[in-house]
C-alpha cells in the first residue's frame, strides 16, 4: 500500500509496470511515518468501508470492518424513512446506508467540524445525499424524529492497553467514553426514544465485551431488546432496541 502510494500506481499497475521508478525522498517520509507506528490510512488517506473508498484524517475514527455488521443490519430493520448516524466520524456509515438504500433519507451528526468537513467531502466524491448537522448527541435535533437512530459511539475504557496505531493517532474523542466505556450508550437509552418514531429503532455498535451491559442499560430504560447481530469472529457486536 506504501509503494502503491509511493509510485502513484494502483495494484495492478504495479504488477504490469515494475520499472517504474520511486521517488527516495517520498519513500523514505512514508516509511519513517509507519516506522512511527502511524497507521497506513492515515499515511495514504483513505480506507475501504463497504466496498468503496474512504478518505480519512487524524481528525477521524478508522472506520472499521466490524462496523460493516451495523450498515447490514440498519440496511435489513428499515427499507424506507430516515435515519440518523449520531457521531459519523468520516460518515461512513451514513454515505453508505444512503448509497445501498436512496429510499434512506440519512442526517450524519457529529460533534467535530473537522469530522463533519471530512464526511462530507466522502458525500460528494461518493455522490451520496445525506444531511449533515453539527450537534453534540440530539442537541441539534429539537422536534424531529426518525424511524431509526444508529451509533457507533466512543466506548474504550482510558485504562484499556491499545496498541500504538490507536492510542497515539486516532481521536481521543472517537475513542474513549467514562463508566468503563458505557457513558454514552447510557445518554442514548435515556435520550434518544424522544427522538424515534413509534416503534421506532436503536442500533449500535459495542466492545466486544459490552453487549450485556449495553442490552441491561436499554432495558432498563424501557427499550424492547430485539436479536444481536454477530460479527465474522462471532462477537456479539451490534445491539438492536425498539422504542414500544
Amino acid at each position: 500500500m506504501l509503494l502503491q502510494r509511493a509510485l502513484g500506481l494502483s495494484h495492478p499497475e504495479i504488477i504490469t509496470k515494475s520499472d517504474s521508478e520511486i521517488d527516495p525522498a517520498l519513500a523514505d517520509s512514508l516509511l519513517a511515518r509507519r516506522l512511527r507506528h502511524e497507521p497506513i490510512a492515515y499515511i495514504i488517506g483513505e480506507r475501504e468501508f463497504y466496498g468503496r473508498p474512504f478518505r480519512v484524517t487524524p481528525a477521524v475514527l478508522i472506520p472499521r470492518q466490524d462496523t460493516e455488521i451495523l450498515v447490514e443490519r440498519v440496511l435489513t430493520e428499515v427499507q424506507q424513512g430516515t435515519v440518523l448516524d449520531i457521531g459519523t466520524g468520516s460518515g461512513a456509515i451514513a454515505v453508505s446506508l444512503a448509497l445501498e438504500n436512496p429510499a434512506l433519507r440519512v442526517t450524519g451528526s457529529d460533534l467535530s467540524p473537522e469530522a463533519l468537513e471530512v464526511a462530507q467531502l466522502n458525500a460528494q466524491a461518493l455522490g451520496a445525499d445525506v444531511e449533515w448537522v453539527l450537534s453534540d448527541l440530539f442537541e441539534a435535533f429539537a422536534g424531529r424524529k426518525f424511524e431509526l437512530i444508529a451509533s457507533n459511539p466512543p466506548y474504550i475504557d482510558r485504562s484499556e492497553p491499545l496498541k500504538d496505531e490507536v492510542r497515539h493517532f486516532e481521536p481521543e474523542m472517537a475513542l474513549f467514553a467514562d463508566k468503563q466505556g458505557l457513558f454514552f450508550y447510557e445518554k442514548l437509552a435515556i435520550e434518544a426514544k424522544t427522538y424515534l418514531n413509534k416503534g421506532g429503532l436503536i442500533v449500535l455498535e459495542v466492545g466486544y465485551t459490552q453487549a450485556e451491559q449495553v442490552k441491561s442499560l436499554l432495558s432498563a430504560h424501557g427499550w424492547a431488546v430485539q436479536p444481536s447481530s454477530f460479527d465474522l469472529a462471532g462477537i456479539e457486536r451490534v445491539v438492536v432496541a425498539r422504542y414500544p
